[in-house]
């Protein structure tokens, strides 16, 4: 039970890191969460901060989630822990996700996990069979629909939505489907006012 829950806490933990943030402070000395959306993540922070800066948020938040699954993961699967193999790093990376969204560091309130809930299923699929497939698939439709759109939110909504649908055609483990089903959810709550902007026509196109 302790290593089960040092890995969980500690997984939370990095996910609470708000990398945004502190690059909206150290570079422009700005609350990020005052600046544009309110938004502790990647498409704020490249809107307040520049390309660069928010590519590299962006790059960072994947990689929290990839850390968690994957090296931290890989430590704590050779503990005595409650649950095993995939099904400690599903949860691990649950907990991740769930720290960049609800971020200790800011009373609670963190970004829509995207980035970071793609970081964790990157580093799934290099532990789950097809789970790479899925990964490509989404990848095309948040490109496609992106493409067509220019806004982020609705083709990151449009690839939550996809997520659990291609989990369950090809036949993903259980575990993975409900973290899927979740995660779809935790997407769609986290961009309630995008999905109201989008519905008016006011949400804003990314421009490059």
């Amino acid at each position: 039970m302790l290593w089960t829950t040092a890995a969980l806490l500690v997984s939370y933990l990095l996910g609470s890191i708000p990398t945004a943030y502190l690059f909206g402070k150290g570079l422009k000395g700005i609350d990020i969460r005052k600046i544009g959306s309110g938004n502790v993540g990647a498409t704020n922070a490249m809107r307040a901060l520049g390309r660069g800066p928010g590519i590299t948020v962006l790059l960072l938040d994947i990689l929290k989630g990839f850390i968690a699954v994957l090296f931290l993961g890989n430590y704590f699967v050779n503990k005595p822990v409650l649950l095993h193999g995939q099904n400690l790093r599903i949860l691990m990376g649950l907990c991740c996700i769930c720290g960049h969204n609800w971020t200790i560091f800011l009373q609670f309130k963190g970004g829509k996990g995207i980035a970071t809930s793609f970081g964790v299923l990157l580093a799934l699929s290099m532990k789950i069979a097809g789970l790479g497939v899925v990964m490509g698939l989404l990848i095309l439709t948040w490109l496609v629909i992106f493409i067509i759109s220019r806004i982020v939110s609705l083709a990151s909504i449009a690839s939550a939505i996809a997520l659990p649908i291609f989990c369950f055609f090809f036949k993903q483990p259980i575990p993975l489907f409900w973290l899927s089903l979740l995660l779809s959810v935790f997407v769609i709550i986290r961009h309630k006012a995008n999905l109201a902007r989008i519905f008016k026509g006011e949400e804003p196109r990314l421009k490059f």
